[in-house]
């Protein structure tokens, strides 16, 4: 059995994938602070269904609140990084999560999106995909 060296290119894109996930992790905890400082509970954080991932999920007064957390040099470029096929993939995570509910898919809910930029500053967006 021989061990696969890595070529200089693959080292850096190692690198960089690296840099991106502990740039995410960083993201989600500035947001987590957020929303607690606000008064919400902490449910799950990375909690991953069949249909997808949601990065953080909080409840207050009754009200389950799943949060996409999105990460760029600035909250333009962050809030591009959410396309349709992700919309669609955290909404069916989150009715997943919700049907464990104790009113199921009739509990409260909403997704939020919170975008954090290159400084750590974080701005929210309520209701993200909703009316």
């Amino acid at each position: 059995m021989s061990d696969i060296a890595l070529t200089p290119a693959s080292k850096t894109a190692q690198r960089r994938g690296t840099t991106s996930y502990h740039a995410g992790v960083a993201a989600e905890q500035i947001a987590q602070r957020r929303y607690e400082q606000a008064g919400y509970t902490l449910l799950a954080q990375r909690w991953r269904g069949k249909a997808g991932e949601v990065d953080l999920i909080f409840s207050k007064n009754g009200e389950t609140v799943f949060v996409e957390v999105k990460r760029a040099r600035d909250f333009a470029q962050a809030v591009e990084r959410i396309g349709p096929a992700q919309m669609a993939r955290i909404s069916c995570a989150a009715e997943e999560y919700a049907a464990k509910l104790p009113r199921g898919r009739l509990s409260l809910m909403r997704i939020d999106v919170a975008l954090v930029n290159g400084t750590g500053a974080c701005h929210i967006i309520k209701n993200a995909f909703g009316a």
